[in-house]
Protein backbone atom coordinates (compact mmCIF):
# COMPACT_ATOMS: atom_id res chain seq x y z
CA UNK A 1 0.00 0.00 0.00
CA UNK A 2 2.82 2.39 0.93
CA UNK A 3 4.60 1.58 -2.32
CA UNK A 4 1.41 2.23 -4.30
CA UNK A 5 0.98 5.66 -2.70
CA UNK A 6 4.63 6.61 -3.28
CA UNK A 7 4.63 5.43 -6.89
CA UNK A 8 1.70 7.70 -7.76
CA UNK A 9 3.96 10.64 -6.87
CA UNK A 10 7.02 9.19 -8.65
CA UNK A 11 5.10 8.52 -11.88
CA UNK A 12 3.59 12.00 -11.71
CA UNK A 13 7.10 13.47 -11.53
CA UNK A 14 8.35 11.48 -14.53
CA UNK A 15 5.31 12.22 -16.70
CA UNK A 16 5.41 15.93 -15.82
CA UNK A 17 9.04 16.24 -16.88
CA UNK A 18 8.25 14.44 -20.15
CA UNK A 19 5.49 16.96 -20.86
CA UNK A 20 7.80 19.92 -20.23
CA UNK A 21 10.44 18.52 -22.58
CA UNK A 22 7.96 18.34 -25.47
CA UNK A 23 5.98 21.48 -24.74
CA UNK A 24 8.45 24.16 -23.62
CA UNK A 25 9.00 25.76 -27.07
CA UNK A 26 5.25 26.35 -27.50
CA UNK A 27 5.04 27.50 -23.89
CA UNK A 28 7.67 30.15 -24.69
CA UNK A 29 5.61 31.33 -27.68
CA UNK A 30 2.48 31.42 -25.52
CA UNK A 31 4.17 33.51 -22.83
CA UNK A 32 5.71 35.95 -25.32
CA UNK A 33 2.37 36.56 -27.04
CA UNK A 34 0.55 37.02 -23.74
CA UNK A 35 2.90 39.57 -22.17
CA UNK A 36 3.40 41.84 -25.19
CA UNK A 37 1.62 45.13 -24.58
CA UNK A 38 -0.14 47.58 -26.88
CA UNK A 39 2.26 48.97 -29.51
CA UNK A 40 4.69 46.08 -29.22
CA UNK A 41 2.52 43.14 -30.20
CA UNK A 42 3.35 40.34 -32.58
CA UNK A 43 1.40 40.13 -35.84
CA UNK A 44 0.51 36.55 -35.01
CA UNK A 45 1.76 33.10 -34.06
CA UNK A 46 4.35 32.78 -36.84
CA UNK A 47 5.71 36.29 -36.33
CA UNK A 48 6.33 35.40 -32.69
CA UNK A 49 8.00 32.10 -33.66
CA UNK A 50 10.29 33.88 -36.15
CA UNK A 51 11.38 36.45 -33.54
CA UNK A 52 12.11 33.79 -30.93
CA UNK A 53 13.95 31.65 -33.47
CA UNK A 54 16.38 34.51 -34.19
CA UNK A 55 17.64 34.22 -30.61
CA UNK A 56 18.87 30.65 -31.14
CA UNK A 57 17.54 27.59 -29.30
CA UNK A 58 19.12 28.17 -25.87
CA UNK A 59 18.12 31.86 -25.67
CA UNK A 60 14.93 31.41 -27.68
CA UNK A 61 12.52 28.48 -27.67
CA UNK A 62 14.29 26.71 -24.80
CA UNK A 63 15.07 29.79 -22.71
CA UNK A 64 14.57 28.98 -19.03
CA UNK A 65 13.72 25.31 -19.66
CA UNK A 66 16.23 23.84 -17.21
CA UNK A 67 14.27 25.28 -14.29
CA UNK A 68 10.81 23.83 -15.13
CA UNK A 69 12.27 20.61 -16.57
CA UNK A 70 13.48 19.55 -13.13
CA UNK A 71 11.07 21.55 -10.98
CA UNK A 72 7.94 20.32 -12.74
CA UNK A 73 8.80 16.86 -11.55
CA UNK A 74 7.92 18.08 -8.05
CA UNK A 75 4.87 20.01 -9.30
CA UNK A 76 3.36 17.04 -11.12
CA UNK A 77 4.35 14.67 -8.36
CA UNK A 78 2.17 16.70 -5.98
CA UNK A 79 -0.52 17.13 -8.64
CA UNK A 80 -0.96 13.51 -9.76
CA UNK A 81 -0.11 11.99 -6.38
CA UNK A 82 -2.74 14.08 -4.58
CA UNK A 83 -5.34 13.40 -7.27
CA UNK A 84 -4.94 9.62 -7.43
CA UNK A 85 -4.66 9.11 -3.67
CA UNK A 86 -7.65 11.37 -2.99
CA UNK A 87 -9.65 9.24 -5.44
CA UNK A 88 -8.68 6.15 -3.46
CA UNK A 89 -9.80 7.76 -0.20
CA UNK A 90 -13.14 8.56 -1.86
CA UNK A 91 -13.57 4.95 -2.95
CA UNK A 92 -12.62 5.46 -6.59
CA UNK A 93 -9.46 4.55 -8.46
CA UNK A 94 -7.62 5.43 -11.66
CA UNK A 95 -7.20 1.67 -12.16
CA UNK A 96 -10.93 0.91 -12.10
CA UNK A 97 -12.73 -0.18 -15.26
CA UNK A 98 -16.02 1.11 -13.88
CA UNK A 99 -17.58 4.31 -15.17
CA UNK A 100 -15.83 7.35 -13.63
CA UNK A 101 -17.44 9.04 -10.61
CA UNK A 102 -17.86 12.66 -11.69
CA UNK A 103 -17.96 14.41 -8.29
CA UNK A 104 -15.08 12.35 -6.92
CA UNK A 105 -12.97 13.34 -9.94
CA UNK A 106 -13.92 17.01 -9.59
CA UNK A 107 -13.03 17.03 -5.88
CA UNK A 108 -9.78 15.09 -6.30
CA UNK A 109 -8.74 17.20 -9.30
CA UNK A 110 -9.47 20.46 -7.48
CA UNK A 111 -7.48 19.33 -4.46
CA UNK A 112 -4.57 18.27 -6.68
CA UNK A 113 -4.59 21.70 -8.33
CA UNK A 114 -4.61 23.40 -4.93
CA UNK A 115 -1.86 21.33 -3.32
CA UNK A 116 0.60 21.74 -6.19
CA UNK A 117 0.50 25.55 -5.93
CA UNK A 118 3.08 25.59 -3.12
CA UNK A 119 5.67 24.26 -5.58
CA UNK A 120 4.16 25.44 -8.87
CA UNK A 121 3.99 29.19 -8.21
CA UNK A 122 7.77 29.80 -7.75
CA UNK A 123 8.44 27.57 -10.77
CA UNK A 124 5.97 29.57 -12.87
CA UNK A 125 7.33 32.92 -11.69
CA UNK A 126 10.88 32.16 -12.82
CA UNK A 127 9.76 30.43 -16.02
CA UNK A 128 7.51 33.33 -17.05
CA UNK A 129 10.12 35.96 -16.16
CA UNK A 130 12.78 34.18 -18.23
CA UNK A 131 10.49 33.63 -21.21
CA UNK A 132 9.10 37.17 -21.19
CA UNK A 133 12.59 38.67 -21.44
CA UNK A 134 13.17 37.51 -25.01
CA UNK A 135 13.54 40.84 -26.88
CA UNK A 136 10.93 41.88 -29.43
CA UNK A 137 12.22 44.65 -31.74
CA UNK A 138 9.75 47.51 -32.12
CA UNK A 139 9.76 50.89 -33.81
CA UNK A 140 7.82 52.32 -30.89
CA UNK A 141 9.07 52.96 -27.41
CA UNK A 142 7.01 50.89 -24.98
CA UNK A 143 7.18 50.11 -21.29
CA UNK A 144 8.83 46.83 -20.45
CA UNK A 145 6.90 44.50 -18.20
CA UNK A 146 10.19 43.51 -16.59
CA UNK A 147 13.07 45.98 -16.81
CA UNK A 148 15.70 43.45 -15.72
CA UNK A 149 17.38 40.77 -17.80
CA UNK A 150 18.67 37.56 -16.24
CA UNK A 151 21.31 35.27 -17.72
CA UNK A 152 19.72 32.25 -16.04
CA UNK A 153 17.19 31.07 -13.41
CA UNK A 154 19.61 31.33 -10.47
CA UNK A 155 20.38 34.98 -11.17
CA UNK A 156 16.65 35.69 -11.43
CA UNK A 157 15.84 33.92 -8.16
CA UNK A 158 18.52 35.75 -6.17
CA UNK A 159 17.56 39.14 -7.61
CA UNK A 160 13.84 38.66 -6.93
CA UNK A 161 14.47 37.50 -3.35
CA UNK A 162 16.88 40.39 -2.79
CA UNK A 163 14.32 42.92 -4.04
CA UNK A 164 11.06 41.44 -2.76
CA UNK A 165 11.96 38.73 -0.28
CA UNK A 166 10.64 35.19 -0.60
CA UNK A 167 7.12 36.52 -1.19
CA UNK A 168 8.42 37.75 -4.54
CA UNK A 169 8.72 34.11 -5.60
CA UNK A 170 4.98 33.73 -4.92
CA UNK A 171 3.92 36.65 -7.07
CA UNK A 172 0.49 35.93 -8.61
CA UNK A 173 -0.44 33.08 -6.25
CA UNK A 174 -4.13 34.07 -6.07
CA UNK A 175 -4.33 34.47 -9.84
CA UNK A 176 -2.70 31.08 -10.36
CA UNK A 177 -5.08 29.49 -7.84
CA UNK A 178 -8.08 30.88 -9.75
CA UNK A 179 -6.55 29.38 -12.88
CA UNK A 180 -5.31 26.01 -11.64
CA UNK A 181 -8.12 24.73 -9.41
CA UNK A 182 -10.97 24.80 -11.98
CA UNK A 183 -8.56 23.80 -14.75
CA UNK A 184 -7.40 20.75 -12.77
CA UNK A 185 -10.97 19.65 -12.03
CA UNK A 186 -12.04 19.89 -15.68
CA UNK A 187 -8.73 18.39 -16.86
CA UNK A 188 -9.16 15.11 -15.02
CA UNK A 189 -12.92 14.94 -15.66
CA UNK A 190 -12.46 15.25 -19.43
CA UNK A 191 -9.57 12.78 -19.48
CA UNK A 192 -11.25 10.11 -17.35
CA UNK A 193 -14.50 10.22 -19.34
CA UNK A 194 -12.81 10.46 -22.75
CA UNK A 195 -10.51 7.56 -21.89
CA UNK A 196 -13.30 5.39 -20.44
CA UNK A 197 -15.75 5.85 -23.31
CA UNK A 198 -12.95 5.75 -25.87
CA UNK A 199 -11.97 2.28 -24.69
CA UNK A 200 -15.63 1.25 -24.45
CA UNK A 201 -16.79 2.31 -27.94
CA UNK A 202 -13.58 2.25 -29.99
CA UNK A 203 -12.29 -1.19 -29.13
CA UNK A 204 -10.41 -1.50 -32.42
CA UNK A 205 -8.16 1.47 -31.58
CA UNK A 206 -4.86 1.08 -29.80
CA UNK A 207 -5.15 1.82 -26.06
CA UNK A 208 -2.17 4.20 -26.15
CA UNK A 209 -3.73 6.17 -29.01
CA UNK A 210 -6.99 6.55 -27.08
CA UNK A 211 -5.17 7.84 -24.00
CA UNK A 212 -3.02 10.14 -26.14
CA UNK A 213 -6.11 11.71 -27.73
CA UNK A 214 -7.98 11.83 -24.41
CA UNK A 215 -5.05 13.62 -22.78
CA UNK A 216 -4.88 16.12 -25.64
CA UNK A 217 -8.61 16.85 -25.43
CA UNK A 218 -8.39 17.28 -21.66
CA UNK A 219 -5.54 19.74 -22.08
CA UNK A 220 -7.20 21.84 -24.79
CA UNK A 221 -10.62 22.04 -23.10
CA UNK A 222 -9.26 22.83 -19.62
CA UNK A 223 -6.86 25.50 -20.95
CA UNK A 224 -9.61 27.03 -23.08
CA UNK A 225 -11.73 27.35 -19.93
CA UNK A 226 -9.08 29.37 -18.10
CA UNK A 227 -7.37 31.17 -21.03
CA UNK A 228 -8.22 34.71 -19.77
CA UNK A 229 -6.79 33.92 -16.31
CA UNK A 230 -3.67 32.45 -17.89
CA UNK A 231 -3.00 35.70 -19.76
CA UNK A 232 -3.44 37.74 -16.57
CA UNK A 233 -1.24 35.31 -14.60
CA UNK A 234 1.55 35.60 -17.18
CA UNK A 235 1.41 39.40 -17.07
CA UNK A 236 1.31 39.63 -13.28
CA UNK A 237 4.20 37.19 -12.84
CA UNK A 238 6.31 38.70 -15.64
CA UNK A 239 5.92 41.99 -13.74
CA UNK A 240 7.55 40.26 -10.78
CA UNK A 241 8.67 43.50 -9.06
CA UNK A 242 5.32 45.26 -9.46
CA UNK A 243 6.44 47.92 -11.96
CA UNK A 244 3.09 47.96 -13.74
CA UNK A 245 0.43 45.95 -11.91
CA UNK A 246 -0.75 45.77 -8.31
CA UNK A 247 -2.38 42.39 -8.86
CA UNK A 248 -4.96 40.45 -10.87
CA UNK A 249 -7.75 43.02 -10.98
CA UNK A 250 -5.43 45.96 -11.63
CA UNK A 251 -3.81 43.98 -14.46
CA UNK A 252 -7.20 43.07 -15.96
CA UNK A 253 -8.46 46.66 -15.77
CA UNK A 254 -5.35 48.16 -17.37
CA UNK A 255 -5.11 45.45 -20.03
CA UNK A 256 -8.75 45.92 -21.11
CA UNK A 257 -8.37 49.69 -21.17
CA UNK A 258 -5.28 49.54 -23.41
CA UNK A 259 -6.07 46.53 -25.61
CA UNK A 260 -9.76 45.65 -25.32
CA UNK A 261 -11.36 42.37 -24.28
CA UNK A 262 -9.48 40.50 -27.01
CA UNK A 263 -6.44 40.56 -24.72
CA UNK A 264 -7.95 37.72 -22.70
CA UNK A 265 -7.35 35.28 -25.56
CA UNK A 266 -3.94 36.60 -26.60
CA UNK A 267 -1.76 33.75 -27.80
CA UNK A 268 -4.62 31.22 -27.81
CA UNK A 269 -3.26 29.38 -30.88
CA UNK A 270 -0.06 28.66 -28.94
CA UNK A 271 -2.07 27.80 -25.81
CA UNK A 272 -4.21 25.21 -27.62
CA UNK A 273 -1.30 23.68 -29.55
CA UNK A 274 0.84 23.39 -26.45
CA UNK A 275 -2.07 22.09 -24.35
CA UNK A 276 -2.74 19.20 -26.71
CA UNK A 277 0.91 18.18 -27.08
CA UNK A 278 1.96 18.53 -23.45
CA UNK A 279 -1.06 16.86 -21.89
CA UNK A 280 -1.32 14.03 -24.40
CA UNK A 281 2.31 13.14 -23.65
CA UNK A 282 2.03 13.72 -19.89
CA UNK A 283 -1.11 11.63 -19.37
CA UNK A 284 0.00 8.89 -21.76
CA UNK A 285 3.31 8.48 -19.92
CA UNK A 286 1.54 8.56 -16.53
CA UNK A 287 -1.07 5.94 -17.49
CA UNK A 288 1.48 3.67 -19.16
CA UNK A 289 3.79 3.78 -16.12
CA UNK A 290 0.88 2.85 -13.85
CA UNK A 291 -0.13 0.06 -16.22
CA UNK A 292 3.40 -1.39 -16.33
CA UNK A 293 3.62 -1.33 -12.53
CA UNK A 294 0.25 -3.04 -12.04
CA UNK A 295 0.97 -5.69 -14.64
CA UNK A 296 4.33 -6.49 -13.05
Amino acid sequence: MVNDVALEYVFGAVSGSAGVLFGHPLDTVKCQMQVQQAGNQYKGFWDCCATINRQGLAKGFFRGMSWPLFSYGLVNSAFFGTYSNTLKLLGSSTASNDEPHFWNIILAGSLGGLVQLSVAVPVEVIKVVMQSQIPHPSKQHVRAINRDYYKGPNEGIFDIIRAKGFRGMYRGTITQMYRDVPASASYFAVFEYASFYGHKYFTSLNSQLINFIAGGLAGVLSWTLIAPLDVMKSRVQADVKGNLYDGLWDCAKKSIKEEGFGVFFRGYSAVASRAFLVNSVTLLVYVELLKCFRES
